[in-house]
């Protein structure tokens, strides 16, 4: 090989080398990148804000408890849309209404303790889904019952402000004792 072929074929394998390495950081720059996880303190934020809601119907299971309470429309400065604020209500409502028992015609409720834990909060546009995971304790007489539910929460952003707009159970077997039939998002 001649010292001009030596040249263009090292000239070539250079150009090659970087179309290749330019075709593998291309691509793993146009794949969309996960939405961004929101920070601890916002997290906690919409954990909190979710958790009353889910406390306040899980107390509303207790008999004597049968005082009306109306939904929040704020909590820790996240807003509950109108429509959510309306099915909250019927919920706390229809729950404290129920009687309800471990089992049919058993002893009532006596108590009830209800936590959000593990609170993933993602922002897409003006959406922000929080993924968490409720535990809930509802005692009675000579016994509990312990939920643990996965759910999801709906958010939308406007002006910085934050508002819940749904919420949905994730596991579709579970059949939390603080619910009523289907999605709380007033749709």
């Amino acid at each position: 090989m001649t010292g001009s072929q030596m040249v263009r074929h090292w000239t070539r394998a250079g150009t090659a080398i970087i179309a290749v390495a330019c075709c593998a950081v291309l691509p793993s720059s146009a794949i969309g990148q996960p939405p961004p996880t929101l920070d601890a303190e916002t997290t906690h934020q919409l954990t909190v804000a979710a958790g009353t809601l889910l406390r306040n119907r899980s107390e509303a299971l207790i008999q004597k408890r049968h005082h009306e309470q109306d939904a929040p429309s704020e909590i820790m400065g996240v807003l509950i849309s109108p429509s959510l604020e309306r099915v909250q209500e019927q919920a706390v409502h229809e729950l404290g209404f129920r009687g309800r028992a471990p089992v049919e015609g058993g002893p009532a409720f006596t108590g009830a303790r209800t936590r959000l834990d593990g609170g993933r909060a993602v922002r897409t546009g003006d959406r922000i889904t929080l993924e968490a995971t409720e535990h809930t304790e509802v005692r009675y007489d000579t016994g509990k019952v312990t939920q643990s539910v996965r759910r999801r929460f709906e958010f939308t952003t406007r002006d910085e402000r934050i508002t819940m707009v749904g919420e949905r159970v994730l596991d579709p077997a579970a059949h939390p004792l603080n619910d009523l039939d289907g999605p709380s998002d007033g749709r």
